[in-house]
């Protein structure tokens, strides 16, 4: 009795200062699809409403679960939950961000109903006896086998496959009176988004970073609008606005959604395309690291675009290391790298990491836009396919106009003033296997 008076305390705290978008509407739905900014409070609105659900669903005195869903002091209709899924882009997110964040259901917890997290078994269990089981969008099947009455689905706009991802957790809530879900995300024009806006069952919440800025840092609003406040980018990441194609762009999403696939047959060739960066350090632009291969499919040669393992502030050595495990994971033909920058010495950083790696240097002699062009109309003719969601390369992918940004660079993602490094990664990448085709080296590939 005395964990169910705190939490009906830490409920009506809660109320009392939660913004309006992080309140649980009223009304006979099924999903609340919360979009929303960097920093809108997202995270927090789902701990909070799976912390509702699970006090609500307080074991009696008789031990059964209550489902009564009657009406609380906040005068919402409250349903239960006993079972719940927490999806995630990676198993990590949901530990370090749905669970033990700093918004996260440990943190929203009163101290004497604070769940415990169960590593071993990805679970978290709280002391009424209620259990949420910590997934990954990576692996979508791994939602088969459970059942559940509630769900958190977060940041759903980053997920490797969010269709198969969502289908299974839809198949798993059977448990319950009427089981529900909320998905907390920041917003791209994904098929599946727009499916969720469109559906009768969904009620959606919108929400701008500005909408919580007494709660965060004011140099994040500082130094992030001077970058992209007026963009396409800022619309996206700030206002929490579905922003559809870029005039001008190369790319369209309808393009990105048409290729996207889960699996993908034998391949005959894999390359590793790098992009080094001109500097190292933090404010260093991202090392674009892109893996691809080519397959045949009734006759016709189509790429597959397999992995992105681009990443920001590296140094030579750990550029160079990340795309060295790339070309082993993959089983990869040879390493692709741009040397406009830093010539033989790109090549004698790779040999340092691996000196049987192959490497091919490549010379960039015409523009990002010319560059580009041949392998934006591969998409159009539906001979690239997306193996899951890349969602940092896609926005770069559907921003692309090679038109200057503000800090001159051709084509930067959004008017972020960022050069757009994962693109130029995957140019060269299908470059090389479609347009300068070579034959493969002999061996043995393991099949997906």
């Amino acid at each position: 009795m005395i964990a169910l008076a705190l939490e009906n305390q830490k409920q009506k705290a809660w109320m009392s200062h939660a913004h309006k978008h992080q309140i649980e509407p009223i009304g006979d739905w099924t999903t609340w699809l919360i979009l929303g900014g960097r920093g809108a409070g997202k995270t927090r609105a789902g701990a909070e409403w799976i912390r509702a659900l699970v006090a609500d669903g307080a074991v009696s005195d008789g031990g059964a679960a209550n489902d009564r869903g009657a009406a609380n002091d906040d005068g919402v209709d409250r349903h239960t939950a006993r079972a719940i899924a927490l999806v995630a882009e990676t198993y990590a997110d949901a530990r370090e961000v749905m669970i033990e964040g700093p918004s996260g259901l440990c943190a929203v917890a009163a101290d004497l109903s604070r769940p415990t997290y169960e590593p071993s078994r990805r679970r978290l269990v709280w002391p009424n006896g209620a259990v949420a089981y910590a997934f990954s969008a990576e692996d979508p099947d791994g939602l088969r086998g459970y059942q559940f009455d509630a769900a958190w689905a977060d940041e759903l706009c980053k997920w490797r496959y969010p269709e198969e991802t969502w289908s299974n957790l839809q198949l798993a809530l059977r448990l319950g009176r009427k089981p529900r879900q909320i998905a907390t995300t920041t917003p791209r024009p994904m098929a599946l988004i727009k499916r969720l806006i469109a559906a009768a069952t969904t009620t959606l919440t919108r929400a701008s970073s500005y909408a919580n800025r007494a709660n965060l840092s004011e140099a994040f609003f500082t130094e992030i609008a001077a970058a992209y406040e007026g963009t396409a980018l800022g619309r996206q990441e700030l206002l929490g606005e579905i922003v559809d194609d870029v005039i001008g762009a190369l790319w369209s999403w309808n393009m990105i959604e048409a290729s996207r696939i889960s699996h993908y047959p034998p391949l005959s060739r894999i390359v590793v395309a790098v992009d080094p960066p001109a500097t190292s350090g933090p404010d260093a632009d991202e090392c674009g690291i892109i893996v691809a291969g080519i397959g045949e499919v009734n006759g016709e040669r189509i790429a597959y675009v397999l992995a992105d393992r681009s990443a920001p502030g590296l140094s030579p050595r750990q550029w160079a290391t990340r795309a060295v495990a790339a070309f082993h994971e993959y089983e990869a033909d040879r390493i692709v790298v741009e040397v406009n920058q830093g010539g033989e010495m790109v090549k004698a950083v790779i040999a340092q990491v691996d000196t049987a790696a192959p490497v091919k240097s490549v010379y960039a002699t015409r523009g990002k836009r010319l560059r580009a062009e041949p392998i934006a109309a591969l998409y159009e003719q539906a001979r690239v396919r997306h193996v899951g969601a890349f969602p940092a390369l896609e926005d770069q992918m559907t921003s692309y106009t090679g038109a200057p940004s503000r800090t001159g660079n051709t084509g930067a993602a959004r008017g972020a003033g960022k050069s757009p490094d994962r693109l130029d990664a995957l140019v060269w990448a299908l470059t090389d296997l479609m347009l300068n085709p070579t034959a493969p080296r002999p061996g043995v590939r393991r099949l997906n």
